[in-house]
């Protein structure tokens, strides 16, 4: 709780110190800290999410998590590693559930996939470089063509 309350006051500080040049145009995949994998590609991202890869190198099952399907930054998230918007990705999974594969679970907020990913062994999640904080380890940095700092700039009003 400490840490997410000093996440917060200093994206609040960059916020004030930096006003409208902070930028937010990467999305940062993390994993909890005590995973063992250190790296992944973005076409490995991809599988993982499209619930193709189960299992990592070290042997532990995958979970990858998504925010709501309407949350604009996983609306970003899908558009980059499946070129296609959550939408569109509905009926790939109509057809995945036909032959028993699951979509990736999904959580109500960043909080909710801060505490997940940290709790969950095999969890992988996605977050706006000022929603990062301890709890979780950053394994790769998508670049998005978009900016999202009004997701950043709206989660330090919050709080």
């Amino acid at each position: 709780m400490r840490s997410t309350i000093l996440t917060h006051f200093l994206c609040l500080l960059l916020l004030l110190f930096f006003s409208n040049n902070i930028r937010a145009d990467e999305i940062f995949v993390v994993i909890g800290k005590t995973s063992s994998v250190e790296k992944l590609t973005l076409k490995q991202l991809e599988n993982i999410y499209r619930r193709k890869t189960l299992i990592g190198e070290d042997g532990e099952r995958w979970n990858p998590i998504n925010l709501s399907a309407n949350n604009p930054l996983r609306i970003a998230f899908a558009q980059k590693i499946f070129q296609q918007p959550p939408e569109v990705m509905e009926a790939y999974w109509n057809a995945q559930y036909f032959q028993g594969i699951m979509p990736p679970y999904v959580v109500n907020s960043v909080e909710a996939m801060l505490r997940f990913v940290e709790d969950t062994p095999g969890t992988i999640g996605y977050l706006l470089p000022c929603q990062v904080d301890d709890r979780v380890r950053v394994i790769l940095k998508l670049p998005v063509s978009e900016s999202l700092e009004n997701l950043c700039k709206k989660e330090a009003n919050l709080h």
